[in-house]
């Protein structure tokens, strides 16, 4: 079983940046992929980017390349999600999400997942 707690959230004016962070329990943290998703007012949860267990693979969905940057630090089972030039629709709250063992990173069939944190730009 693997728990997810993330934290970073708050309320940032349009253009600037914040972090989420995602820490993990348990002890095969380097072997999974994760994600990170989207959950907009009235909206459904939506993808937002995704890492290999090394690290050395990243995804993401348009609306943020070039904005967001995923990473992982494996020896704190922590991955974050630097946020910069953030916008009004970028409000939402913002889910961690972990895959089983060996999956590959990808925008779905994640197995884990955080409580969220909200993340609220203001015009």
């Amino acid at each position: 079983q693997v728990q997810l707690v993330e934290s970073g959230g708050g309320l940032v004016q349009a253009g600037g940046s914040l972090r989420l962070a995602c820490l993990a329990s348990g002890r095969t943290f380097s072997t999974r992929a994760m994600g990170w998703f989207r959950q907009a007012p009235g909206k459904e949860r939506v993808f937002v980017a995704t890492i290999s267990g090394s690290g050395d693979t990243t995804f993401y969905t348009d609306a943020v390349l070039g904005r967001f940057t995923i990473s992982r630090d494996n020896a704190k089972s922590t991955v974050y999600l630097q946020m910069n030039s953030l916008k009004p629709e970028d409000t939402a709250v913002y889910f961690c999400a972990a895959k089983h063992n060996g999956g590959p990173p990808g925008t779905s069939g994640y197995s884990y997942w955080g409580q969220g944190t909200q993340v609220t730009v203001s015009s």
